[in-house]
């Protein structure tokens, strides 16, 4: 019971502060009894619930219960929850390397899997419900539990039951955790000139890692093209999604957000000497999301890029982190977000200029792309020699494990034809 009147004689303090204030009055008494409802409850819980629970885990669900009834992105992290958090950003970090959400049922969904992880390599897709977590159902457990749950020491397992779109049952699979790789650019060369930029997510350091490695790249080679994947991106730091897209427009709205009370704000890209003109296709998916969306509505909105693949996750809302004293921290969401031209993607997504579903490739067929070697009359015996001296051009040597992508990655494919394909298109106009 002292904690009760603990409490009570703070928000008595509290509402005699503020009942002097005009118009402020009326508001700090429904504070005042909303927080004495809550420290009876908890005063009864305490008393009689069956079994004793730490006062801490009580409290600290019931933070959560109450952000959680905002929306699926607004949440509270306990102090190992957001010392997690962190490291997933900034340093290393174990598990199995999945983004996921909760869904109007409570079952969880996989937003998208990362690249190169655990997950990834277990087949976990965009858009798989997780029903259980070492047996246990994800509705029963929420959110919280289930993540606290996938996640472990490296080297530990953990059991999901996997329900995929097209699948008629759940399908049992063993994840073996491991370290998450925290490199979120690559920059491969597709073609001479041709390069493909693949972000896995937008962490404190995306923009750097790009910068070093597009550098590195112009300094042997000339950009004539640039097919930017976005695909299985879950998105992540908003400063990041505008310094990315930066890069590639020369002026122009990036992104725009409203908060609370239609508060507005734009972010601007400015030209530099350093940005990639270079005609451009951008790859999207379900598994791309918020920071992702950003970055494609900004270079679709200014005619910027060409973009393929299919609809984005729909995530048009922003979050804050916010520190808390006893070093927990909540998840707010505190604005939308929208494209140049205005557009909210919430729950709706970037549409694809050209719409590619992905297709697997038969297991029976070792050449997808075999149509693409077909003779030709310069490999038939006896042709007849070509007339005049063209400048002769290098072969160019593809990397074995790019070539073994695009062998079995249809849209990757069309990106990279479109990319080469789009100077000589927009000089038909």
């Amino acid at each position: 019971m002292r904690i009760t009147m603990w409490l009570v004689a703070i928000m008595t303090t509290a509402l005699l502060a503020f009942s002097s204030i005009p118009g402020m009055a009326t508001d700090a008494q429904s504070k005042f009894e909303s927080l004495k409802r809550f420290s009876q409850i908890l005063d009864l819980v305490e008393r009689y619930y069956v079994q004793d629970v730490p006062r801490t885990d009580l409290i600290n669900g019931a933070i959560d219960g109450m952000l959680q009834s905002l929306d699926p992105h607004s949440t509270f992290m306990d102090q190992e929850e957001y010392k997690s958090m962190q490291e997933s950003t900034t340093g290393e970090f174990f598990g199995i390397g999945v983004e996921i959400t909760q869904d109007e049922s409570g079952v969880l969904r996989v937003v998208t899997p990362i690249e190169d992880t655990p997950a990834d390599k277990a087949g976990l897709a965009a858009g798989d419900l997780i029903l259980e977590v070492n047996g246990s159902l994800t509705q029963d457990l929420g959110l919280r539990e289930s993540v606290s749950r996938i996640k472990g020491e490296k080297g530990s397992k953990v059991k999901l039951t996997i329900l995929s779109k097209k699948a008629k049952a759940p399908r049992e699979v063993e994840i073996v955790r491991d370290s998450i790789p925290l490199i979120s650019a690559k920059v491969r060369e597709l073609d001479d000139g041709i390069v493909w930029i693949r972000l896995s997510r937008f962490s404190e350091n995306t923009t750097d890692e790009l910068k070093e490695k597009l550098t590195a790249y112009k300094k042997k080679h000339k950009i004539k093209g640039v097919v930017l994947d976005l695909r299985n991106n879950p998105g992540g730091l908003l400063d990041q999604s505008i310094k990315i897209a930066d890069i590639f427009l020369q002026g122009g709205t990036v992104v725009s957000i409203k908060g609370k009370g239609n508060e507005s704000r734009n972010f601007d890209a400015a030209k530099q000497s350093a940005d990639i003109t270079a005609p451009m296709v951008v790859l999207i998916n379900a598994g791309s999301a918020s920071a992702s969306e950003i970055v494609a509505g900004a270079l679709r909105d200014h005619n910027r890029a060409l973009i393929i693949g299919e609809p984005s996750f729909g995530k048009g809302s922003v979050q804050n982190i916010i520190p808390l004293n006893d070093g927990s921290a909540i998840k707010l969401t505190i604005a939308r977000y929208y494209t140049p031209n205005g557009t909210s993607i919430q729950a709706k997504g970037i549409e694809p200029d050209l719409l590619v579903p992905f297709e697997i490739p038969a297991k029976e067929e070792k050449d997808p792309i075999k149509f693409l070697n077909a003779p030709r009359e310069k490999d038939l015996n006896g042709h007849l020699e070509k007339v005049g001296k063209g400048k002769k051009k290098s072969a160019f040597k593809r990397d074995k494990a790019v070539q073994e992508r695009l062998d079995k990655d249809n849209q990757l494919r069309l990106a990279m034809d479109l990319v080469e394909t789009l100077p000589r298109i927009k000089s038909l106009h």
